[in-house]
């Protein structure tokens, strides 16, 4: 009898596991993106639009959502003491041709306003090490970014 009542519930929470798991991969992607945005210290308004815009493409999010989204990615980030369990929420649920997807916008954040600040490049650096991401891709990952710059 515990056996058919566990079966029946079973599906019912799966879901809601399933959305939970959802929102958390959405939180940690947006809180890297925002703390690439903030690490140069500056945030500036065209970074602020491209997250908008990279969030709601990514996820298919709706106007209040990717702003409800972006509240939780930053009062994560602030709250956050690293950004290890930001990545190991990306790696637990990212493929690798969805990781890359994240360093490809990380790049187009960073070079958002145009410049490559020291910070910037030691962040990528360290995030790539975090979502296992080998040096070779990161630097194809920019490049192909820089490309569409041109």
């Amino acid at each position: 009898m515990l056996t058919l009542i566990k079966k029946m519930l079973g599906p019912i929470s799966a879901p809601a596991d399933a959305e939970d798991r959802s929102e958390r991969v959405q939180v940690a992607a947006c809180a890297l993106l925002l703390e690439m945005a903030h690490t140069d210290e500056e945030f500036h308004a065209v970074e602020k639009t491209l997250i908008r815009d990279l969030l709601q493409h990514r996820f298919a999010l709706s106007e209040a959502a990717t702003s409800e989204l972006i509240e939780l990615g930053q009062g994560a980030r602030e709250e956050s003491l690293d950004l290890y369990h930001f990545a190991r929420e990306i790696n637990a649920n990212f493929s690798i041709e969805e990781k890359l997807e994240l360093i490809e916008s990380l790049w187009r954040i960073v070079y958002a306003d145009g410049l490559l600040d020291t910070y910037e490049e030691y962040l990528m650096r360290q995030l790539t090490k975090l979502l296992r991401i080998s040096h070779r891709q990161m630097i194809e990952a920019k490049l192909k970014v820089l490309a569409e710059k041109r």
